[in-house]
Parts: C-alpha cells; sequence; structure tokens
C-alpha cells in the first residue's frame, strides 16, 4: 500500500554506460562518430531511394522504411548519451523519459513488422516473379508499411498506458543509458508485475510472431531457389536476399534476448550491451550492408554524382 502523502519523482538519473570519469570523453567522441556515420547513411539510403527512379521499386520503398527507422532509432538515444557524458548531473525529466520510452518502444515494434514485410517482399520476387509487379503495388506497400507503424503504435501506447498506472515515489536512478521500460519499472513503487507480463505477452506477439513468420517465408525462398536449374541463377537469387537476412539475424538476434527472458534473469550490464547493440550498432549497419552488397544503391548514387558534375 501506498501513503497517500508520497511525492512523485519529477526525473531520473542515469547512469549510463559507464561511472568511470576518465572513459566520458572518449565514450562520446565514440558514439558521436557513429551517430554521424549512421545518421548520414540513413539519410543518404532515403535520398538516393526518392531520387533514382531506378530504386522506385517496393524493395527499396521498404529500405527507405527502414532506414527512416533507423535514423529515428538513434536520434531519440544517442543525443541525451553523448549530452551525458560531458554533463555532471546525468539526469532526464519524468516526462522527457516517458516520452523516450513511448518513441523507444513504437520504433521498436515498427521494425519487427516491418522486416516481416520486407521479408514477404522478397517472397513475392524470387517465388512469383512473373506477377511481382502486379501483386506488390503501390498501394500494397503504403498498406504493409502502414500497418508496420499501426502496430508498432498500439505497442506503446499499450506499454505507456500501463506504466502510467504505476507510481515513481522512491528510487529515481535508472542503471541505464537512457528510458528503456525494463529498466524503468524496476524503480516503481507499486507492484509491476502485470507490466512484464504485458510486455512479455507484446513481445511473443509483435517479436516472435514476425520472427517465426520469417522463418517459414525464408523456407520457402530457399526451396525455390533451390530449383533453380543455373548456378549463377540461386546465386543471384541468394544475394538479393542476403542483406536481409544479416539485418535480421541482428536486430531479432538482440531484441529476443533483450525481451524473452524472465524477468528475474535480467542483468543491467548485459541489457546495456543489448540495448546499445539493437538501438545504436545496428542502425550504423544497416546503411553500410545495404549499400556495400548492393550494386543498384551504388550505381543510382553513382549516377547522381555524375549529374551534379556535368555543366
Amino acid at each position: 500500500m501506498m501513503p497517500w502523502n508520497y511525492t512523485r519523482v519529477e526525473e531520473f538519473i542515469l547512469l549510463g554506460l559507464t561511472g568511470r570519469p576518465d572513459l566520458q570523453i572518449a565514450l562520446f567522441v565514440i558514439f558521436l562518430v557513429m551517430y554521424a556515420i549512421s545518421f548520414m547513411g540513413n539519410t543518404l539510403i532515403i535520398f538516393v531511394s526518392s531520387i533514382s527512379s531506378r530504386l522506385h521499386t517496393p524493395m527499396y520503398f521498404f529500405l527507405s522504411n527502414l532506414s527512416f527507422l533507423d535514423l529515428s532509432f538513434t536520434s531519440s538515444v544517442v543525443p541525451k548519451m553523448l549530452i551525458n557524458f560531458l554533463s555532471l548531473k546525468k539526469s532526464i525529466s519524468f516526462e522527457a523519459c516517458f516520452t523516450q520510452m513511448v518513441i523507444h518502444m513504437c520504433l521498436g515494434g515498427t521494425e519487427c513488422c516491418l522486416l516481416l514485410a520486407m521479408a514477404y517482399d522478397r517472397y513475392v520476387a524470387i517465388c512469383s516473379p512473373l506477377r511481382y509487379t502486379t501483386i506488390m503495388n503501390l498501394s500494397l506497400c503504403v498498406q504493409m508499411a502502414s500497418g508496420c507503424w499501426i502496430g508498432g503504435s498500439i505497442n506503446s501506447l499499450i506499454h505507456t498506458f500501463f506504466a502510467l498506472r504505476l507510481s515513481f515515489c522512491g528510487p529515481n536512478v535508472i542503471n541505464h543509458f537512457f528510458c528503456e521500460i525494463p529498466s524503468v519499472l524496476e524503480l516503481a513503487c507499486t507492484d509491476a508485475s502485470l507490466n512484464r507480463n504485458i510486455i512479455f505477452f507484446c513481445a511473443m506477439s509483435l517479436v516472435m510472431g514476425p520472427f517465426f513468420l520469417i522463418l517459414i517465408t525464408y523456407g520457402y525462398i530457399i526451396s525455390s531457389i533451390l530449383k533453380i536449374s543455373t548456378s549463377v541463377g540461386r546465386k543471384k537469387a541468394f544475394s538479393t536476399c542476403a542483406s536481409h537476412i544479416i539485418v535480421v539475424t541482428l536486430f531479432y538476434g538482440t531484441i529476443i534476448f533483450m525481451y524473452m527472458r524472465p524477468g528475474d534473469t535480467h542483468v543491467a550490464n548485459q541489457d546495456k550491451m543489448a540495448t546499445l547493440f539493437y538501438s545504436v550498432v545496428t542502425p550504423l549497419l544497416n546503411p553500410l550492408i545495404y549499400t556495400l552488397r548492393n550494386k543498384d544503391v551504388k550505381g543510382a548514387l553513382l549516377v547522381i554524382i555524375r549529374k551534379k558534375h556535368v555543366p
């Protein structure tokens, strides 16, 4: 039972990645460079996909959405983390903390669904190539992308609604570098077991559901590829899926590790590393994965550069 005269927490203190003062400047520089590369890489993919007519296809429509998600992911976490590296008081207001949590849960849920939509796009391209343009029309792509965003928003609203029903009146130190919901729930003065059950249920629905559907989809894709008679054709088909497979492995691997464990097995340092990977490192790697392995993106970029230099 809570006393009637309790005081609500007005701000939280973020412990960050480390408490060692001698590492703060070095970490600031490292994450500033990572954020800059991630920001430029994802912005470049969005720009090239929108400018180049050769990239006006369903695959690059979804890739642009993924880049926007990654851009938003890092921008919701890294700027505040950079400020705290240089601040003596690493605080965040109650409202800003919950805003950060809302955005993060929305983006995470949306990306889980979007990776499934991208897998379906590859399935149609390889398993039904003659009907690809008919099936993957603009209307369907917009509906799928909108459904992903709606699903992520609903996921965020559910967690936020139940989190705001809790009381935060005592400790206000979050052992994390941003307001991720499992770390925030540890500070609740009231019982948060319902919230943890909801997290597990939503993770089963929004993480494991799409993940298993992606595995099934790639089962059909691999089966179709193996039926291709020429080795060149098989290699080309595999190469169109390789980038997506790498991205799915990186993102879902850390998400599953983070949210599909029992509540009492969470370890702060492990949680920080997992969160750091899927919210900072993966958005940095995605543009590199798609551009370095993708001749269309590199070709479109070269065309744009040449046009800029032609008088």
